[in-house]
């Protein structure tokens, strides 16, 4: 790679900060790398799985 390319691409402190900003928006695996009947759990999921009793009147 010469000189010039390596210029061109971000650094990894300037590739950090925009983790920080945006997040992970990539799932870590594929929907093909996964088991056919696992999903992706929702967002809200783990919340609405550890309800308080109460929070069901």
């Amino acid at each position: 790679m010469s000189a010039e390319e390596q210029d061109k691409r971000p650094s990894a402190a300037a590739k950090r900060r925009v983790d920080e900003i945006f997040g992970d928006v990539l799932p870590d695996t594929t929907s093909d790398e996964r088991e056919p009947g696992q999903r992706t759990p929702e967002p809200d999921s783990w919340y609405l799985e550890n309800r308080p009793p109460h929070h069901d009147r």
